[in-house]
């Protein structure tokens, strides 16, 4: 069954699994001890840590070892903050960051903090121009991911950092995406990453602070990974990890290439395969091994479910794969298409014939869930004749899809846009959040107006005027 969901989650290395079973045998004692075992694990952990630290590009006594990605993330934050907070308590942050970082943003602006989140592009880009134009004399602390988790897009790191570097402001790069493929550029002051995002073991994160960056480690002192991460270290992890992060860079540039030709395969066919759909992300300066698509007219959790069915594992951005049924925030930010939001990343391996088979099964998989749900033919234009719709103004036709979720109201819209003549309006009654994205996305990808929203019936009423 082909696993395409390697940005979650890669599978373990072999490499990592390796080194994981030898080190349970070495690494078991305290590595603070003087005694053998103590020793030979001290040994264990040292040469993990420089092994690391070359693939980050820093020196080993500036790279700690925490229990997550998640904690490497929340520890360089607060670190940083703590360390610099007679400056002042503003952070920088871009909109499409990774939920762990913006959890730590609204934690510290509820803690009386402020936050100031930098728009992106339709490709999910950062400016580096605006990201400067976010610094202030006040500000602690930016924020800005070497790669997008979601869309794949590569931020402009090397920019960004030296307009930080010229503000005098120290820069926190997320490289849990990329950290596999090469190191970060750029003057960049505090880097963490994930283990098993490139086949380490789970439960292993590496946070990076440069020297002479203001840090001040929270909770109670530690001696352990200078401060930053308390505990007894697990050795054999961390031994894996560093072990799998050195051989799949060894591996990077044959697979980079031959994943990213992969990807082009998906980008260029599922546009020419499957009707009404948008490839998000840049097409260029983006990971090798992420493509992700919006299907119109589809519910995404039931296009993954149907696609596990046909054995391929994928993720979403969908409203419709989600408790909170809001769009995610990578999407909403870019303000694309969210409904039927397929993420493929493909892991180290993947086979041609896997992508052949995927999309073949693909284009199929969505004419049925588009059947199920009712969707109006696929095509560019619109559908049907104009006529009244139940209303005395042929040119003013109401849908209300008041309690009903995505994909419906964009469904729905799509019936009754070909019912008003041209220059005649739509107005969709809706409560679902996904609509704010998917309404305004719809118009784009079909040429017509969007007016704008008003509150209407407990919901919101939004305007689409026909244009041909």
């Amino acid at each position: 069954m082909p696993y395409f969901d390697a940005a979650s989650s890669a599978p373990l290395h072999p490499v990592a699994r390796q080194a994981l079973q030898a080190s349970l045998d070495e690494g078991w004692a305290d590595p603070a001890r003087l005694y053998r075992e103590g020793r030979r694990a001290r040994l264990l952990l040292d040469a993990a840590r420089e092994a690391a630290a070359e693939a980050v590009a820093c020196r080993p006594d500036e790279l700690s070892f925490t229990g997550s990605g998640t904690r490497a993330v929340h520890c360089g934050i607060y670190g940083s903050l703590s360390g610099r907070r007679r400056v002042g308590r503003h952070l920088v942050v871009s909109a499409v960051e990774h939920s762990s970082v913006l959890h730590s943003a609204a934690s510290h602006e509820s803690d009386g903090g402020s936050v100031t989140e930098v728009a992106v592009d339709r490709t999910g880009r950062v400016s580096p121009e605006v990201f400067a134009a976010a610094l202030r004399p006040g500000t602690a602390l930016a924020c800005l991911q070497s790669a997008n988790h979601e869309v794949g897009t590569v931020q402009p790191v090397a920019e960004v950092a030296e307009a930080c570097r010229a503000a005098g402001v120290p820069l926190l790069v997320d490289a849990a995406q990329s950290l596999a493929w090469a190191p970060v550029d750029g003057a960049w002051s505090i880097l963490a990453a994930s283990a098993h995002k490139w086949g380490g073991p789970a439960g292993v994160g590496l946070l990076a602070v440069r020297k002479g960056v203001r840090f001040a480690p929270q909770g109670p002192a530690d001696e352990r990974e200078s401060g930053r991460a308390p505990g007894f270290e697990n050795i054999p992890a961390i031994v894996a990890a560093a072990a799998s992060l050195r051989a799949v860079r060894a591996e990077a540039d044959a697979e980079s290439a031959r994943l990213r030709a992969l990807v082009d395969r998906i980008r260029t066919r599922v546009a020419e395969l499957v009707p009404d759909v948008e490839v998000v992300g840049d097409p260029v300066r983006r990971l090798p091994h992420l493509v992700t698509f919006s299907c119109l007219y589809v519910d995404g959790e039931t296009l993954l479910h149907e696609l596990d069915r046909a054995e391929f594992s994928v993720s979403s951005g969908s409203s419709c794969t989600s408790s909170t049924l809001t769009p995610s925030h990578v999407l909403r930010a870019m303000g694309v298409l969210s409904e039927g939001n397929v993420r493929v990343s493909l892991p180290l391996g993947t086979t041609d014939g896997d992508v052949d088979r995927f999309l073949e099964v693909l284009p199929g998989v969505v004419a049925s869930v588009r059947t199920r749900l009712g969707a109006p033919a696929a095509t560019g234009g619109t559908a049907g004749t104009a006529g009244t719709a139940g209303t005395a103004d042929p040119a003013q036709v109401t849908v209300d899809s008041l309690g009903r979720l995505c994909p419906i109201p964009v469904i729905e819209l799509a019936k009754a846009i070909g019912k008003v003549p041209v220059g005649g309006v739509v107005t969709v009654l809706a409560d679902d959040e996904a609509a704010r994205l998917d309404i305004p996305a719809w118009c784009e990808m079909r040429d017509q107006e969007y007016l704008g929203e008003h509150a209407a019936g407990g919901g919101t009423a939004y305007r689409v005027r026909r244009t041909s």
